[in-house]
């Protein structure tokens, strides 16, 4: 439906509707909000990226992740330790580095932020210098690797691998707007539009993992179905 799309994007209704989810989810406690996860990830460009004229999309540029190079826009997102659901999204090219939307992507009451390795030195940042929280960064994996056989050795990688369990409440909104709603190629010209979809694709990702809780016998929602 090019129209309602149209639509939705004129109006700038797809951060609107993000927003009153997390509302609607926040007002029935599925958001805590005093813990964050932040990841980011990649959204392909489609191979046909020329316009009538022949030219490429001017925002859209190639990144390296691993021994790989790929081409498109990255999706950053923050998301709440306790509940696994979407809080905040930020759109950008793919070659924009994760640590440097760290502090864009806290909903501004969490008291600890987790990140993988790709995330060094993000406590220093001048941006973050008087964010009131705790940044519980992932060791590097050939650093954690090295870690002695000792008693200081195994608390550490228990510790790693307890944080490594809190942020992987971050892969199942990547799931569902992925796999789930099949969005793994950006479809837009432009980073406005694509990052207007991705308000709407996060949404609708945080009803489907709230569902259950949400048709939960004697929730409102339930009621409303039967």
């Amino acid at each position: 439906m090019p129209g309602f799309r149209r639509l939705l994007e004129e109006h700038d209704l797809t951060a609107s509707i993000f927003s009153a989810i997390n509302a609607h989810l926040a007002d029935r406690g599925r958001l805590m909000r005093q813990g964050t996860i932040v990841d980011a990830t990649i959204l392909a460009a489609p191979s046909s990226t020329k316009n009538r004229d022949h030219e490429r999309d001017p925002e859209r540029h190639p990144a390296k992740k691993g021994n790989q190079w790929h081409f498109g826009r990255k999706a950053h997102i923050g998301v709440d330790a306790e509940t696994g659901l979407t809080h905040t999204v930020v759109g950008t090219a793919a070659n924009v580095n994760d640590v440097t939307q760290a502090q864009a992507r806290l909903c501004g009451e969490e008291t600890e932020v987790y990140a993988d390795a790709g995330y060094p030195g993000v406590e220093k940042r001048e941006a973050n210098l008087e964010v009131p929280v705790t940044w519980p960064v992932a060791m590097k994996p050939s650093k954690r690797k090295a870690l002695p056989g000792t008693p200081l050795g195994e608390l550490l990688e228990r510790i790693e691998q307890a944080r490594a369990s809190i942020r992987s409440k971050v892969e199942p909104p990547f799931h569902g707007v992925k796999n789930l709603f099949r969005h793994r190629k950006t479809r837009y010209r432009g980073l406005d539009k694509n990052t207007k979809q991705l308000f709407s694709l996060f949404g609708l990702a945080n009803l489907v993992l709230a569902r259950k809780w949400l048709l939960a016998p004697g929730s409102q929602i339930a009621s409303v179905v039967r």
